[in-house]
């Protein structure tokens, strides 16, 4: 009931709409944010599960266990890492694109560090993909940056 709450205040023109700065304390909030987690954490495993014959191959090469283990251990519980699978997921259970920025500091020994990303595309059909022909580029809608075991959200300015 809370994360519904919180999903109704920030849809605009209602009379319990909040401002951008309430949403930015809320979600600092962890009673808050923890809801917002498990529910994304949620429609991940959802999505998994629902196209399970995509992702099983992915998720045998990288655990040895079966969809539904999979979802149980490494995707619902709290404090567990995402990956490639998870993101992937998510992105297509939402339709949203998103964007994973890293450094490489493979060139350390010469003194650089590059930044090097990864385009996570839906694979809903809405949108043109790098395969379907088309020269139209996506603009992911959310960048993360990825720190090993972590992700942070990389906000425009």
């Amino acid at each position: 009931m809370l994360f519904i709450e919180q999903l109704e205040s920030v849809l605009q023109g209602n009379e319990t709409s909040i401002s951008h700065d309430e949403l930015i304390l809320r979600s600092r909030d962890q009673s808050v944010s923890d809801y917002v987690v498990m529910f994304f954490r949620f429609v991940t495993s959802g999505e998994i599960r629902k196209r399970s014959e995509f992702f099983e191959p992915f998720i045998l090469g990288l655990t040895n266990s079966t969809v539904e283990q999979f979802c149980k251990s490494s995707v619902e519980p709290m404090g567990e890492e995402s990956d490639h699978v998870h993101i992937t997921a998510l992105s297509d259970a939402l339709g949203v694109p998103i964007r994973v920025v890293y450094l490489d500091r493979s060139s350390c020994d010469t003194g650089g560090v590059s930044v090097n990303h990864h385009d996570f595309i839906p694979a809903t059909g809405d949108l043109p993909s790098a395969t379907d022909g088309s020269s139209e580029t996506i603009n992911p809608v959310i960048t993360l940056l990825y720190r090993p075991g972590h992700y942070d959200i990389l906000y425009r300015k």
